[in-house]
């Protein structure tokens, strides 16, 4: 049987493979958990260099822009902890034992008690970043719980290990959790995802010149997603999730 709705995280952290990532798979989570007091940071793993089918488009410009376009969506959400950034090249992440080392320090500077993060074992998942970024963010967890990963961390740098409570990976294939949401923090999700402007034509399918009905189909299709959530979670609405227990 699935479950429903953890206990309120004191702290969370979400772990995206390009600024949008986050929001799309679990923004009315964090927006819930962030208005009953939890502090939520955010981890973006690429610069997000590539999420343009302009082929003439400035990609520094491009990736400056997606970086306050993912900090003014953390501010929709209400997230009230820390927004960073690894800044590696969008479509060239690997799960590298550098780049899990970074993840994990980030994991013990936060100490969170619920992580989120993709699923990277989900079937014909197409895009390699989404892959990389949920194998780093599994790997991570595992490397700040323990401390013979990353001594000098600990040594050098006064970090103490940390194991989170809860794994909660979204765009899974096979939910076995349900975080409830009610329709303003659906609302505070679809604001957030129309803060990534640069993201309209590609991934929002909004050109802009419609007098606002894509967008306004962009944000019912967001709806429908939570609702049919909640539908399979025997609620209202939901986002759904794959639970890691025994982290």
């Amino acid at each position: 049987m699935p479950t429903v709705d953890l206990a309120r995280p004191a702290r969370a952290l979400a772990i995206g493979a390009h600024p949008d990532d986050i929001e799309f798979g679990c923004g009315a989570t964090l927006a819930k958990w962030s208005q009953a007091g939890c502090e939520v940071s955010l981890l973006v793993c690429t610069d997000g260099s590539k999420g343009t089918w302009d082929a003439d488009a400035d990609i520094a410009a491009l990736a400056a822009r997606r970086q306050s376009e993912q900090s003014r969506a953390a501010e929709r959400l209400g997230v009230t902890g820390e927004v960073r950034f690894l800044g590696e090249t969008d479509g060239e992440l690997h799960a590298t034992m550098t780049l899990r080392s970074r993840v994990a320090r980030a994991i013990r500077e936060l100490r969170p008690d619920v992580v989120l993060g993709h699923d990277p074992f989900k079937r014909w998942r197409l895009h390699p970043d989404h892959r990389a970024a949920g194998f780093l963010c599994m790997d991570a967890v595992v490397a700040a719980r323990d401390p013979h990963f990353y001594r000098e961390q600990l040594s050098e740098h006064g970090l103490a290990h940390h194991r989170p409570d809860e794994l909660l990976l979204f765009e899974c294939e096979a939910p076995d959790h349900f975080e409830r949401v009610d329709r303003a923090q659906i609302y505070a999700k679809v604001e957030s995802l129309l803060a990534h402007e640069s993201q309209f034509e590609s991934t929002h399918g909004i050109s802009g010149d419609d007098d606002g009905a894509q967008a306004d189909a962009f944000s019912a299709g967001v709806f429908e997603k939570c609702r049919a959530a909640g539908v399979r979670a025997g609620v209202g609405h939901a986002e759904a999730f794959k639970r890691v227990e025994n982290v």
